[in-house]
């Protein structure tokens, strides 16, 4: 069957090295980044939230055109907010698919240090756009708030899937996902 998953996590958890993998393993599936769809909008840093929104709905466009033609759609998102979560289950509806919805979980605390480390260290531009977002909101104690309502998020869905992030572990944790993503 058919899957679109939603692959929801703390900055810095792992969301998009398990996307880049979980597409590898299958055949002609999309990692579908919003943050790359929203970065290749004209000014998105000049109007973020304005940019978010457009990339969504360009992503959901996306997503049913991939999902009709037969294949796996996995979203690595940060979300904190049940709106695009709802939008994507009624996408995988409309598409006849399967939605997965995934909540990688780890500490506070280690999500707060993995994403000092990685601003520290990366030289993505993705990972750089993230952390000067990230500055401007407040720094550490905005991520903090953002991770606080991410855990509230996640205890409130009833449906979304738990995978416990094996830190330094890629391969188990990727383990974990492929037995949430093929469960029933």
């Amino acid at each position: 069957m058919t899957n679109l998953v939603l692959l929801n996590g703390p900055p810095a958890s792992g969301k998009s090295t398990l996307a880049v993998e979980f597409v590898a393993r299958r055949p002609l599936a999309l990692k579908l980044d919003i943050d790359i769809v929203r970065g290749l909008l004209g000014g998105w840093k000049h109007d973020w939230l304005a940019a978010g929104d457009q990339a969504r709905r360009l992503a959901i466009a996306m997503a049913e055109t991939h999902l009709g033609d037969g294949h796996d759609v996995i979203i690595p998102q940060f979300l904190a907010r049940p709106n695009f979560i709802d939008e994507l289950a009624d996408t995988a509806r409309r598409s006849g698919v399967r939605f997965v919805e995934v909540a990688l979980i780890v500490s506070r605390a280690d999500a707060l240090s993995a994403f000092d480390l990685r601003s520290a260290t990366s030289t993505s531009s993705g990972h750089q756009d993230a952390h000067e977002m990230i500055e401007r909101l407040g720094g550490s104690s905005a991520l903090g708030a953002m991770f606080d309502e991410y855990a509230s998020l996640v205890n409130q869905r009833p449906s979304v899937r738990r995978v416990d992030v094996v830190l330094g572990d890629i391969a188990e944790t990727m383990r974990r996902l492929e037995r949430v993503v093929e469960s029933d």
